[in-house]
């Protein structure tokens, strides 16, 4: 992050789809509410003002997806025959950042496809339907110590080579969500927070998978975006690494 000052983003109201999780969610036996998904923007609409911290950080992310893409499609097999990562392998149950903070996942799960109109916005919908397809779609929620919650999806495509436009095209409209953001489930003390809740998002490539974070405060403000960014980083690295070192054992 190299810039200090934040902006907050003007109020609008962002469309919210709710999917019906029960039954996507019970095969992992989770007691998930269901799924907020912000966005997708519309096209008439007026941009929003979004903090320096995000583009900051989008541009950085853009730029590590192409390599890691890059680096597992050179020496890939027919990669589509390999399995998708297992779910526990892509989101560990705890993640450590630098200072010794700690990341607890509070659910997990395998969503039926990666193009559910009720968790995935329509622009990445017909961006993963006009490529040769996808395998899986992973999706999970971590809380920190502060209960800030942070969403966390990983699209498995059939094609590596197609994961640098998704993460680079992704990136550059930063705000405009096209990745759904999981409710609370009961008794994991975080609440549900409002569909216009200030929210920041970072994608990422690792052979055939995208990472998508998100990050959002506790309490939904709109404000410390910086702040938010440097919280959501060492969480999205420690789940890009876990996706890319499976990708690479390949």
């Amino acid at each position: 992050m190299t810039n200090d000052s934040t902006t907050t983003p003007p109020e609008r109201e962002r469309p919210v789809w709710r999917r019906n999780a029960a039954a996507a969610l019970a095969a992992a036996a989770l007691a998930v509410l269901g799924f907020q998904l912000a966005g997708p923007s519309d096209a008439e609409e007026e941009s929003a003002a979004t903090p320096p911290s995000a583009t900051a950080s989008a541009s950085a992310t853009a730029s590590a997806s192409a390599t890691a893409s890059a680096a597992v499609s050179a020496s890939a097999e027919p990669l589509s025959a390999r399995p998708v990562i297992a779910l526990d392998v892509a989101f560990p149950k705890e993640v450590t950042d630098p200072v010794g903070g700690v990341y607890t996942r509070v659910g997990a799960a395998t969503l039926k496809s990666c193009t559910e109109p009720d968790s995935v916005g329509p622009r990445l919908i017909a961006m993963i339907e006009d490529g040769r397809g996808c395998l899986g779609h992973h999706v999970a929620l971590y809380k920190d110590a502060r209960n800030n919650q942070f969403n966390f999806s990983v699209f498995t495509m059939k094609d590596p080579a197609e994961i640098p436009r998704l993460t680079t095209e992704l990136t550059i409209r930063f705000d405009d969500y096209q990745v759904g953001a999981q409710a609370p489930p009961p008794g994991s003390g975080l609440p549900t927070l409002a569909p216009d809740s200030g929210m920041i998002q970072a994608f990422t490539g690792a052979g055939r998978s995208m990472v998508a974070g998100l990050g959002q405060w506790s309490d939904g403000r709109t404000a410390d975006f910086r702040q938010l960014g440097d919280r959501l980083e060492p969480l999205h690295k420690g789940i890009t690494d876990a996706v890319a070192a499976y990708e690479r054992a390949g």
